[in-house]
C-alpha cells in the first residue's frame, strides 16, 4: 500500500493533474465530461488526456463512457487512503492535532450541538437553484438551521419564473435577494457548518476555500434559467428543479446530525445527490 500511496502523491505533485483532481473532488459524486473539465480549467484536450490517464492509472479517478463522451469521477476512497497514510499515527503522540485535522470529535460534532447549524447553498447566478434550496430548508427546518445562498456570478435580480414557483408553493419571498459569495467569506461572515453547490457545470471550481472545514457536497442539477421553449416549458423546468431540491432537502433534514461522525455525515450528504434526485414537485 505504501508504494501505491507514494505513486499517488507523485501524480498529485504536478499542479495540472492536481487541478483536475481537485475539480473532480468538488464535483463528486458527479461524473464530469472531459470536455467540460478542459473548458473549466482552460486546458488543451490533448494535455487533459495525459493528466486523466495518469490520474486513472494511479487509481485516483474512474472513467466510464456515455455515448460519445468519456465521463470522469473522483475516487474519494483513494483520497481517504492518502489521508490515512499521512495521519494514521498522529493520535498516538498528538491527539490535539487529530482534533484540528478532523474538525470534529469521534462522537460526532459536539461543537455544533448547542446551536443552529449554518448552511450555505451556492450556484452561479443565485437566481433560482440556490434560492430554491435556501427557501426550502428554511421552510422545512428553520428552527434547526440558519440558511443562506449566494452566487459566484450573481444576477442582479431573481428569476421571475423561480419567484412564481415559490409564490405558488406558498413561500414567503419578501427577504430573498441575489448575493455574491464574497459576502460569506469576510471576518464578519457566519461560520458555515455545511456548504452545498447546486450548479451542474464546473462553476463550483470558483468557490473559495471555507475556513472551519464545513461539511461540503455537490448537489448539481441543470440550470432551469437556461431552459428554452414556451413559457409553459420554461416553467416546467423550474418546477422540476424545485422538486428535485425539495427531495434533497427533505433527505438532509432527516439525517440524525448529532449522532453521525464526520465521515458518516460526509458520506450521507454525498449519497443524497445520488439517491434523492427524483423530481417531486
Amino acid at each position: 500500500m505504501e508504494k501505491v500511496i507514494l505513486s499517488r502523491l507523485d501524480v498529485l505533485s504536478h499542479p495540472g493533474r492536481m487541478s483536475v483532481f481537485r475539480l473532480l473532488m468538488r464535483r463528486y459524486p458527479d461524473a464530469v465530461p472531459a470536455g467540460e473539465v478542459a473548458r473549466a480549467l482552460e486546458i488543451k484536450p490533448s494535455t487533459l488526456s495525459v493528466y486523466l490517464s495518469a490520474l486513472s492509472a494511479a487509481g485516483l479517478v474512474s472513467q466510464r463512457r456515455e455515448g460519445t463522451s468519456l465521463l470522469y469521477t473522483a475516487r474519494t476512497e483513494a483520497a481517504g487512503e492518502i489521508m490515512d497514510f499521512l495521519f494514521n499515527d498522529c493520535c498516538r503522540g498528538r491527539p490535539d492535532a487529530c482534533v484540528s485535522l478532523s474538525g470534529a470529535s469521534e462522537k460526532g460534532m459536539p461543537a455544533m450541538s448547542d446551536r443552529k447549524y449554518n448552511v450555505l447553498f451556492i450556484c452561479t447566478g443565485n437566481s433560482a437553484r440556490s434560492i430554491f434550496a435556501e427557501t426550502l430548508l428554511r421552510a422545512e427546518a428553520g428552527d434547526r438551521f440558519d440558511v443562506f445562498s449566494a452566487g459566484t456570478r450573481p444576477q442582479s435580480e431573481l428569476n421571475p419564473f423561480a419567484l412564481e414557483v415559490l409564490r405558488a408553493k406558498g413561500h414567503d419571498i419578501s427577504g430573498l435577494r441575489a448575493k455574491n459569495v464574497s459576502e460569506f467569506t469576510g471576518p464578519e461572515a457566519p461560520v458555515m457548518d455545511f456548504v452545498f453547490t447546486v450548479c451542474n457545470q464546473a462553476a463550483n471550481e470558483e468557490c473559495p476555500a471555507w475556513e472551519g472545514q464545513p461539511i461540503s457536497a455537490h448537489w448539481g442539477m441543470p440550470d432551469p434559467v437556461k431552459a428554452e421553449g414556451t413559457d409553459a416549458q420554461k416553467s416546467l423546468a423550474f418546477q422540476q428543479a424545485y422538486g428535485a431540491l425539495r427531495n434533497r432537502i427533505l433527505a438532509f433534514t432527516a439525517l440524525p446530525l448529532e449522532t453521525l461522525d464526520r465521515i458518516s455525515l460526509q458520506k450521507a450528504v454525498d449519497d443524497i445527490a445520488r439517491d434523492a434526485g427524483e423530481v417531486s414537485a
